[in-house]
Formats: structure tokens, sequence, C-alpha cells
């Protein structure tokens, strides 16, 4: 039988299923940025659509790697979903690597967002109280516009100063974090959680979301930094927020999801660098 479209057949509908568009790296190895975000969004019941901005063998915490930058093909790969006439209910950032995919990234929100898609932005750009090092100021001042026009941020400390221009102290307490979320909010997000505040043998996740007073989710500290921790995070967050789930809901969630990875990653003594084993844990995410 012929599968030929007959003429005059309706046009396909790509649209029947929610769906995020999910704007990061593709990483072989180290469990970070698509690697997890898209069977984590997979399995909260959305489909998760890739517009990768590089592809590397492994994740840049290794030693060596191979790395391919994408940034030339993001329009044509934008152009095609265009074309399929794609929309979508979320939109998620990762790790941006220069103005220019800044500024393709701003330009995607500006078409395919809108108030039936909810953007959340991870303002990728430092830790530990400095920016990275490929993040020039100009960098910095380009994400602080791309996050005005999201729905959700979530800077981890270092992040959430930079863009409120502030000096960063590793001694804020969550009350403090608490009143620069809601002055980072003051900018365009209605939603914005600081992630990974560390007192005392806790990490406290210190969210605010306009029109209610800020809040603390804690967990217990488990070993040291793994890579793509912050990516599961912002998966369970986007997807959470396209299936309707309330903020407070949804990070208490997430840390939860985090802690028994990382539990687990203990357990099987596995390197910093390899990142979560959500494969472990994942059928227990709903």
């Amino acid at each position: 039988m012929s599968t030929t479209e007959q003429p005059g057949a309706p046009a396909p509908n790509h649209n029947n299923q929610k769906k995020i568009a999910l704007v990061n790296d593709i990483t072989g190895f180290g469990r970070c940025s698509v690697a997890v975000q898209l069977p984590v969004i997979s399995q909260l019941g959305v489909q998760c659509c890739v517009l990768p901005t590089s592809v590397l063998s492994n994740h840049t915490g290794f030693p060596s790697y191979s790395l391919q930058d994408f940034t030339s093909h993001m329009r044509e790969h934008i152009a095609q979903w265009r074309k399929l006439g794609l929309k979508f209910r979320g939109i998620c950032t990762g790790f941006l690597g220069s103005e220019e995919q800044i500024a393709i990234v701003s330009s995607f929100i500006d078409e395919f967002g809108g108030p039936d898609c909810i953007v959340m932005v991870d303002p990728v750009m430092g830790d530990e109280g400095r920016p990275y090092g490929t993040y020039t100021p100009a960098m910095c001042q380009r994400m602080a516009e791309l996050t005005a026009k999201a729905d959700i941020i979530t800077p981890n400390l270092t992040e959430a100063c930079i863009l409120g221009n502030i000096p960063y102290n590793s001694a804020m307490t969550c009350e403090d974090a608490g009143k620069l979320a809601q002055a980072l909010s003051g900018a365009g997000p209605a939603r914005v959680v600081i992630t990974g505040i560390e007192h005392a043998g806790q990490v406290s996740n210190v969210c605010f979301e306009r029109g209610q007073a800020p809040f603390t989710v804690q967990t217990a500290k488990l070993g040291g930094q793994r890579s793509g921790t912050g990516d599961v995070f912002s998966a369970i967050l986007i997807a959470d927020a396209v299936n309707g789930v309330p903020l407070a809901e949804s990070v208490a969630k997430a840390s939860h999801f985090v802690g028994e990875c990382v539990q687990r990653a203990i357990e099987l003594d596995l390197p910093h660098t390899d990142g979560l084993p959500i494969e472990e844990k994942l059928h227990d995410l709903r």
C-alpha cells in the first residue's frame, strides 16, 4: 500500500502533545545537560525537542574533551521547526557559550514563546563567587537581558549575585537570598529559585514566586559537587511547570530526587565527573 499523502489530505498536526524546547549542549559522557534532561522530561510525560548549542565527547570537567560548536547551525534548526509549525508549552535553556548564542535564544523565545509557553532560563554563568573564564561582562549583561524574558530562573548564588549586580557573599543567609530572589523577580521572571546554598550540612534552595512570601526547601548535603545536578533539577522544574505542578511541590520533588541520585552515586562509588546515576532512580520520578 502506498504511503503517499493524497491531495487535499489534512496537514499533520505536530502539536497534539505537550512539548518543551530544550536549548543545551549534547554531551556523550558525564551525565549532564541534554543527556540527563531529556530522559527526565520524558519520564514526566512531556515531549523533549532538543536545540543543540554544541556537541561534546564528554563534559569539560574532564582533562580533555572533543567539542563541536553548533552555533552556525542553530538558526537552520529553528527554521525547520518554523516550517513544521511547532508550538511549545515550555522552553528551557542551559549553558550558552557566546553572545551570539544568547542572541539566537532571545530571538527564539520572542518567536516561539508567548502566553501559553513557560520559559525557564538556567543562567549558567559561574560558581564559587566568580564568572566562568569564558564569560565576559558583556555576556553577563546579555544573560541578564535573557533572564528578564523568562517566567522561571534557576541561578546558583554566584549567578544570582551577578544578575543582581551585588557582591558575592558565601555566608549569605536564606533570608537574604529570599530578598535577592524577590529583587530578581522584579526584573521579569515571576518565579526565582536560587539553588545550592550550603550551610551547616544542609543544601537550601531559596524560592520566590510573585505575590507570595519567599520560602526555602532544604535537604542534607551529601558529598561534593557532581556534574549535571543542576540540569536534572531544572528539567524537573520545567516539566512540572508545563504540567501545572505548584513551585513548592516541584522544588521539593527535584531536591528529593537529586538527593536520592547522589546517595546512589555514593553507594556505587562513582567519580564526581560521572554525574548522577538517574537510570537507577528514574522509574520513581512522578
